[in-house]
């Protein structure tokens, strides 16, 4: 570790913070239907919206209407881009002449962008056609972000009101996620990366002359569109197969900067409009806060683990003052490699700047562990905060428990309704994650697709489906993907992760907003201070982290041990 890489991270940090509050504002008047600046542009076009689709902008909802409304949403969107990568070869803009895509491939594609975790069993610059890319995956980049977004407002309405039965109208609130908040910031990061030297172009290819005289034939396409979305909206799905790594599409220092601020902007923004739009701004600071704690304790550790270097290499003779290099790139270096691997995990993003079956494997394990802490830090666009309110209902009912006070969280009190649905949707991760990675391990059609043995193949199964669960879609490289299984499971385990996780949720919205609001009282606890801060850090690695603290132990802590001792299985 040095000062000039912490001093890059702290400033980082602190251009994220300075952007909490007024981007944070602009989306509490967005989706509290005021004015903003751009509204003399956008609110023509979205009325239009409404009139073409028949949408009543003035009829609200309730929690069952809401979830359906998302629920068919969803899966018309996975029909259609279904559909798009099964016909590719007959649509236009296919200039690469790319083929159809298999049933199993295409359902685990279909699954991946639709649930917003963008994981991928392909390369894309051979795979998928610029029609595919821009009329399926991009597309499904702005409303599967905006659909997490809906959804966490349907939540923050829930303890708005008092006493009422509707959650607000999904079309509503995907319509103006996906118009005053995601496009407009979308254009200007993307004219932001063109500047950089990311490519946007509808060419297939170029060829190239190299050093030695070869040609050498370069793909292209409409990337910098895409990679803003990509980031802005916690995707993930990269248009090359080596995603942030490849030049084209993390091209210098700055663009990777910018490409880790935005990753963080709306997801942390939305932690500071929830806290407006509740009449607490401290309680969106005291969310705030839990997340970045954790955050920040695992770029931390990433950073010590990959500085400190590979014991197996210096046992060897080799010098590790240079740290664990392999899988990373020097345009970047280790500590915002470090910040990457820790942002793209806490969020749901799935972006990658390095390879993390390359980590070190305390630098692997914490990536692995913060998707299992459930994507909450802060998580993906939405999905993060919702998530976190679920952290936060569990915790002060626990603390009422500790110390005889009744459950209150902003006014209204947590029974055992809230509850029973808040440990289902605590349950579905676990359940995922560790039964299908127990299933793979016992597999030999599974087992044969790792490329590693021991402790290391365990963490590539083990990574792959808490990344498919926490819809976050990075990966340990080492595992091929693309098998009929894994393309199975892994898209099953996905929709379970996004839609067997939110429905319990929704129906938390559901309940609390249909209890009467009550004011603080002398036996109310505080749930905006740096107490409840820590209450709700120690509840999110007790509840969300000792479920998977043995799986854990027997991958990525048995190999750092081993490692220690120089020595490799």
């Amino acid at each position: 570790m040095s000062l000039n890489g912490w001093l890059q991270i702290i400033l980082l940090f602190a251009l994220v913070l300075a952007a909490v509050k007024p981007l944070g504002a602009y989306m509490a008047r967005v989706f509290s239907g005021e004015r903003t600046f751009l509204s003399p542009i956008l609110t023509p076009v979205e009325k239009g919206f409404y009139k073409l689709s028949g949408i009543d902008p003035v009829r609200e909802q309730g929690w069952l209407a809401y979830t359906l409304a998302m629920l068919f949403f969803s899966m018309a969107g996975f029909a259609s881009l279904y559909a798009i990568l099964r016909l590719q070869a007959y649509l236009p803009l296919n200039p690469q002449g790319c083929g159809n895509l298999t049933p199993d491939l295409a359902f685990n594609t279909a699954v991946s962008f639709v649930t917003n975790t963008n994981w991928q069993n392909y390369a894309g610059e051979s795979t998928m056609s610029h029609f595919s890319q821009m009329a399926g995956l991009t597309v499904h980049n702005f409303v599967s972000a905006a659909t997490g977004i809906a959804l966490a407002l349907a939540l923050t309405r829930a303890f708005m009101c008092s006493g009422g039965q509707t959650l607000g109208n999904f079309w509503v609130d995907l319509t103006r996620s996906s118009l005053y908040i995601l496009l407009p910031i979308a254009v200007v990061v993307a004219l932001a990366f063109v500047a950089m030297g990311i490519p946007q172009t509808l060419q297939a290819s170029v060829d190239a002359t190299t050093l030695e005289g070869a040609r050498q034939t370069i793909a292209m396409g409409p990337m910098a569109s895409q990679e803003a979305i990509k980031q802005l909206g916690t995707n993930g799905g990269g248009f090359f197969n080596a995603n942030s790594a490849h030049p084209f599409e993390n091209p210098t220092a700055l663009a990777n900067y910018l490409s880790i601020f935005s990753m963080l902007s709306i997801s942390a923004a939305l932690v500071y409009a929830f806290g407006q739009m509740v009449g607490s701004r401290r309680q969106g600071w005291a969310l705030l806060s839990a997340m970045g704690v954790l955050l920040i304790a695992g770029v931390a550790v990433v950073y010590w683990a990959e500085t400190s270097g590979n014991p197996i290499l210096a046992h060897l003779g080799l010098d590790p003052a240079l740290g664990n290099m392999e899988g990373k790139e020097l345009r970047f270096g280790q500590a915002m490699s470090a910040v990457f691997v820790a942002v793209t995990t806490g969020l749901s993003c799935g972006a990658v700047n390095a390879m993390h079956s390359s980590l070190t494997p305390l630098g692997g394990l914490i990536p692995m562990f913060l998707i299992q802490l459930g994507e909450v830090l802060p998580g993906g666009v939405g999905s993060g905060l919702y998530g976190m309110v679920v952290f936060a209902i569990l915790s002060v009912f626990i603390a009422g428990l500790m110390v005889g006070r009744t459950p209150e969280f902003l006014g209204k009190k947590i029974e055992s309704r809230e509850m029973k649905f808040a440990v289902l949707a605590i349950l579905i991760l676990p359940t995922a994650i560790l039964g299908f990675t127990a299933i793979s391990a016992m597999a030999s059609f599974a087992l044969s697709q790792l490329g590693n043995a021991g402790p290391h193949g365990l963490s590539e199964l083990l990574y792959a489906y808490s990344s498919a669960a926490g819809n976050n879609g990075s990966a340990f490289a080492s595992l091929s993907g693309n098998t009929p299984w894994f393309n199975t499971t892994l898209g099953i385990t996905m929709l379970l992760g996004r839609f067997a996780y939110v429905v319990p949720v929704m129906a938390i919205a559901g309940s609390l907003a249909a209890k009467t609001r009550v004011p603080a009282s002398a036996g109310t606890f505080p749930t905006h201070t740096p107490l409840f801060v820590g209450l709700l850090v120690g509840i999110i690695l007790i509840v969300g982290g000792l479920q998977f603290f043995p799986a854990l132990a027997l991958g990525p802590i048995v190999e750092h041990f081993v490692m220690l001792a120089g020595k490799t299985f």
